[in-house]
């Protein structure tokens, strides 16, 4: 596997190495050993999956606070999405900086999201399904989010990709408040099911 540095401190895409031949192919996506040599510890407590039936669905940017900060290895396993990750550590040389990163069933990439950095997506293509393993339970009163379209992260945080229309649940009420925090003006703390924005 390898492990690509970003210009956020201790985020890595990750790209498995595959083994082909005519059956197919196989491939390490996780190996504690390799994490360990690149510094990162990292305990799996949780796997989740996401499936979204139409391009252009938003999941994100969320997070959890402490005592629950979260690690997590994120990939597509079906489809493709533009995959974004955002610095909210105060005391990072990054903080406030963003990456992005096409992921897609073929390509195979991985990304690597350090605690105390938010997570997110939108979908490139219809039926896109989306893996995560993290490091921490998750907390309903511990999950956090930022907006995309936060003017602390500037108006380039989508890419290419209108996000405009996708800033809210397709028929879903909303269940969080706003506050600020972090220097960013629309921070979201999540209220009964807590999820996406």
């Amino acid at each position: 596997m390898r492990f690509v540095a970003t210009d956020i401190s201790g985020a890595f895409i990750l790209e498995p190495e595959p083994i082909v031949d005519e059956r197919g192919l196989f491939a390490r996506t996780w190996c504690e050993r390799e994490f360990a040599k690149h510094g990162i510890a990292m305990t799996i407590r949780q796997c989740s999956v996401s499936v979204n039936q139409r391009r252009g669905t938003m999941r994100g940017m969320h997070y959890q606070e402490m005592p629950y900060a979260e690690k997590r290895v994120v990939r597509c396993t079906s489809g493709a999405i533009y995959d974004v990750i955002v610095d909210l550590r105060p005391e990072s040389r990054s903080f406030r900086r963003w990456v992005s990163v096409e992921m897609s069933r073929e390509n195979r990439k991985m990304i690597y999201v350090p605690e105390g950095c938010a997570h997110g997506f939108v979908t490139l293509v219809d039926d896109s399904e989306v893996f995560y393993q993290m490091s921490a339970f998750y907390s309903v009163d511990h999950a956090r989010g930022v907006r995309w379209d936060d003017p602390a992260l500037g108006r380039k945080l989508a890419g290419n990709h209108n996000l405009a229309k996708y800033t809210r649940r397709p028929g879903g009420k909303d269940n969080y408040s706003i506050s600020q925090e972090h220097g960013f003006v629309n921070v979201v703390r999540y209220e009964n099911d807590g999820f996406l924005l």
